[in-house]
């Protein structure tokens, strides 16, 4: 499906501009051609599919079922839906905000959009052939465990109150919402519901669209232009420096959690320790730029500050904890 980006790329880079991709700037501008189109089109189509779904979804009968539930439970059960939907951090922010106005608790929806991007079944299967069900097991042990903790560390500091004023909003509406019964009777029409979606795919797209071309230009910078093995040189020793070092080189780089399996893969069978290779890849997928950009629009810079130094912390403990216990497994 994807590879029409890669024949447009090319074609615009080799037949176009004239350029060769094995040139540095030749394969900078072919990686930022792929990519920012991809992400382009899977953010339209995944915002524009979701918030369809949004429009007719009884999202009361999810918050019931939650708020019945013990918070601990909730914690659980929002990691569990971000561990099998296949959304990355891009198409996530609409669930988010789908959680949000049904008056889910801040700390449970966070367990979703933080474990979602991490993990999916196809994450699990290229892992399974990669490293083994040992590592597998545990990368999903460990995915879910950063969810569930990061949800009851931004519950137990109120995280709440560092939302948007319109998503705070919501979550109140929502909650008062509860107390009410509230009959679902009318029925909304495609009509409705397709132009409900449009509006909602236009205004985010409007939002994140130039800061999605900068995140991808810094990815495509570093991707054409570090020399080639100079994250193995660098990082490939296994000091402690090196883990909370990939994390961070990782932060500017986007992907999804099935496409950083072939870079991760090629880390490893290059050297790399595979707690650094985790921690650098989990930064790609869940700490990157574009994600940050679209949740801009419903936090506030301290709650995404909290967020951000809460995964950074995360990832490098998950790298440690990995490159200690490879020699046991």
């Amino acid at each position: 499906m994807f590879e029409v980006f890669t024949d447009f790329a090319t074609w615009l880079v080799v037949n176009v501009l004239g350029l060769s991709k094995e040139t540095k700037l030749g394969d900078a501008l072919h990686f930022f051609i792929e990519d920012t189109t991809k992400i382009f089109f899977l953010l339209l189509v995944m915002i524009y599919v979701i918030a369809l779904i949004r429009a007719s979804m009884n999202v009361e009968r999810v918050r019931d079922y939650l708020a019945g539930k013990h918070k601990g439970v909730g914690y659980l059960l929002g990691s569990g839906f971000g561990a099998i939907t296949p959304f990355c951090s891009c198409s996530s922010i609409p669930v988010f905000l789908g959680f949000t106005s049904a008056g889910i608790p801040v700390g449970v929806t966070m367990s979703f959009l933080i474990t979602s991007p991490l993990i999916n079944e196809v994450a699990v299967l290229l892992l399974l052939s990669l490293l083994g069900w040992k590592f597998t097991l545990l990368y999903v042990v460990v995915g879910m465990s950063v969810g569930i903790l990061g949800g009851v560390f931004l519950d137990a500091i109120k995280a709440e109150r560092w939302l948007q004023s319109f998503a705070a909003k919501a979550l109140e509406r929502g909650r008062n919402s509860a107390q009410v019964k509230v009959e679902h009777s009318k029925t909304i029409s495609l009509k409705e519901r397709h132009t409900f979606a449009k509006e909602e795919m236009l205004e985010i797209f409007g939002r994140v669209w130039k800061w999605v071309i900068i995140g991808v230009g810094l990815g495509a910078a570093l991707h054409g232009f570090v020399p080639d093995g100079w994250i193995q040189e660098h990082l490939g020793d296994g000091q402690w420096w090196s883990v909370p070092s990939a994390v961070l080189l990782g932060i500017p780089l986007y992907s999804n959690a099935t496409g950083v399996i072939p870079v991760m893969e090629s880390l490893i069978t290059q050297g790399l320790p595979i707690g650094t290779t985790l921690a650098f890849c989990m930064s790609t997928v869940a700490a990157s730029f574009p994600e940050f950009i679209l949740l801009k629009q419903v936090m506030q810079w301290r709650l995404l500050a909290v967020l951000f130094v809460l995964l950074l912390t995360a990832f490098t403990l998950i790298g440690w904890i990995f490159n200690i216990l490879t020699p046991l497994i």
